[in-house]
């Protein structure tokens, strides 16, 4: 079977390579994919948006599967255009339907779907643009910190945590004012949960469900978990604090609910689910939703799944995932994210990028590259995520520094502590 995959980062480069391990007689494309893909896949210069491309595509190179590796497209409603064209529908498309990928595109759609089915997470109000003063109103009600979220897609950029009163409103005003488009016309504010965060991984089809490895990653710039957010500076599976206690406990009171309140809403899932979590004591709370897999997680956990990808993949379509096994590597698998300079600001692209071959007993996941002549040059914020195993955290954390110290680019940068709170 030929198989796409939709997007162009670290997580596309990650599902590649798995399923290049063999696990297909067939050839893999990835769209728009970056120089990593390019090496083991064939890339293909289409938009994932633009879903008559991706139709056109599908049907050139006979394409059995689509994996949808971002959100946009999932929120645009990619997995309804296939089921409903009389060319597409036999495509297996691995993604939720656009209702079911509101769980990511809508802060507040989540929180209501969460209300619904007692799933915990933090209080919150929702308000939007033309309800400044109910809004501030609100805010005198709580704590600090002022936890405010974009209702929709902000490119993770539209969650901001401020301590001071009048500079939450300031950023309220902001937001309503455009500052994340359209997606900051709604916010939801929230009441700040104190606590340490993981992300937990499943696949379902609506029905049923696998938990995939778990992971922990880094999203400020700064070591410490100081300064801006990021999209992801690195991140460790298995994560030591989500012992099976605390594993049972988000199975029962987030998971299962969770697919089950899907289920009994009549909302089409078939595809991955993204628990961003927190502990707080001994207790799991949901902070957001996504519908696909996690960057930089994916390049830790797809690693650690030994169990062949895409049988489960298949096994979410023919109805058969009840019965499948995940089967995990039990070593640490960390990855340190390389980075332009500037980044998350403004950065300049196009720097050529060496070094890579000579890294050994990791692997090197692209992200934001592309391929200019025979060199390999920037294309993005984050660029290169080296991903290692270990039998401890830090044997995988020492291959994976020791990597970056062979790959050079100008303005490269990376944080030197990830996994320093576990």
């Amino acid at each position: 079977m030929n198989i796409l995959i939709l997007g162009s980062g670290g997580r596309e480069h990650a599902l590649a390579w798995k399923l290049s391990q063999g696990e297909t007689d067939g050839k893999i494309f990835v769209a728009p994919g970056n120089a990593g893909t390019s090496e083991i896949a064939v890339n293909l210069d289409i938009d994932p948006e633009h879903f008559d491309e991706v139709k056109r595509e599908v049907i050139c190179h006979n394409i059995g599967m689509v994996i949808v590796g971002s959100e946009a497209p999932l929120v645009r409603g990619i997995a309804d255009y296939f089921s409903s064209d009389e060319e597409m529908k036999d495509v297996i498309l691995i993604g939720p339907s656009a209702q079911g990928s509101m769980l990511e595109g809508s802060k507040h759609f989540a929180k209501e779907f969460m209300k619904r089915h007692g799933i915990p997470t933090a209080g919150y109000g929702t308000f939007i643009e033309g309800e400044l003063e109910e809004a501030k109103e609100f805010m005198k009600t709580m704590k600090t910190p002022y936890v405010l979220k974009a209702d929709g897609l902000a490119a993770g950029k539209g969650v901001v945590i401020l301590d001071d009163y009048a500079d939450a409103v300031t950023e309220l005003e902001g937001m309503f004012g455009g500052k994340f488009g359209a997606a900051g016309r709604k916010v939801v504010i929230e009441e700040f949960m104190e606590g340490i965060e993981l992300s937990v991984f499943v696949l379902t089809d609506g029905i049923s469900y696998r938990i995939l490895p778990e992971a922990k990653d880094y999203k400020r710039i700064g070591e410490g978990d100081s300064g801006l957010n990021t999209g992801g500076m690195g991140a460790v599976s298995p994560v030591p604090f989500a012992d099976r206690e605390f594993m049972d406990k988000v199975e029962r009171r987030i998971i299962r609910p969770t697919v089950e309140g899907l289920a009994s809403e009549n909302i089409s899932y078939r595809g991955f689910i993204f628990f961003g979590l927190i502990k707080c004591g001994d207790d799991p709370y949901v902070i957001e939703y996504n519908v696909r897999l996690g960057d930089p997680e994916a390049e830790v956990i797809i690693p650690r799944i030994r169990s062949s990808l895409t049988d489960l993949l298949l096994s979410v379509n023919d109805g058969s995932l009840g019965r499948m096994k995940v089967e995990t590597d039990p070593r640490y698998v960390t990855t340190v994210m390389m980075v332009s300079g500037g980044y998350p600001g403004t950065y300049e692209k196009g720097k050529v990028i060496s070094g890579i071959e000579k890294v050994s007993g990791s692997v090197v996941f692209h992200a934001g590259t592309r391929k200019d002549s025979d060199k390999t040059v920037t294309s993005g914020g984050r660029v290169l995520a080296v991903s290692s195993w270990g039998h401890t955290m830090g044997e995988a954390l020492a291959l994976s520094y020791s990597g970056i110290e062979k790959i050079s680019f100008e303005g490269a940068g990376y944080r030197r502590d990830i996994g320093f709170d576990l």
